[in-house]
């Protein structure tokens, strides 16, 4: 075996044979992206709606002063449940109305101007009040932003409550009405 060379095998690199591989690569992920791009279909995704009644019963039973509708106007679903019973606790609902317009709920000790600056927006306007029936009062400060956003707060015991959305404030009202503690 005189013949056999003990080195490995070697074959030509270049700077061309780089180059020519890196376009062949990206050509090929390109061709995926386009053809997966024409061949995939929009999904939409519809939140599940989650039990916020048995949500705010817990609360309260676990000594929470929630506040929450009995249920909602028919077509409403509850998606997003919030609660939080470390010091301080903090109670939220996320709800879509039956035309898929977001209402929020949020109950925390926090001041009224921290809720509406976290959830409305940081520029949200002081409005005048409005007189709107509830278990939990009747005088409900308004607020609303540049972008369409509507929220209705009012404090009782050591607790501010936020409602507040895209959705009209007819709908942001009726919500209102349905509040329990």
């Amino acid at each position: 075996m005189s013949g056999v060379s003990e080195k490995p095998g070697r074959y030509q690199r270049s700077t061309n044979g780089l180059v020519g591989a890196l376009i062949v690569t990206l050509l090929a992920i390109g061709t995926f992206v386009v053809l997966r791009s024409v061949s995939r279909t929009d999904v939409e995704v519809e939140p599940e709606p989650v039990d916020f009644a048995a949500a705010a019963e817990a609360a309260r039973g676990a000594g929470f002063d929630v506040v929450a509708p009995p249920s909602l106007p028919d077509g409403w679903r509850a998606t997003t449940v919030e609660l939080v019973q470390t010091d301080p606790a903090r109670w939220g609902l996320g709800i879509l109305t039956d035309d898929d317009t977001f209402v929020g709920l949020r109950q925390d000790a926090a001041s009224v101007s921290d809720l509406v600056e976290v959830n409305i927006d940081e520029d949200a306007v002081e409005g005048e009040p409005l007189e709107i029936e509830s278990a939990i009062g009747d005088t409900w400060q308004t607020w609303s932003d540049e972008g369409g956003d509507t929220g209705y707060s009012i404090g009782y015991d050591d607790q501010n409550v936020l409602v507040y959305g895209s959705a009209s404030p007819e709908q942001l009202q009726e919500l209102i009405g349905l509040l329990e503690r």
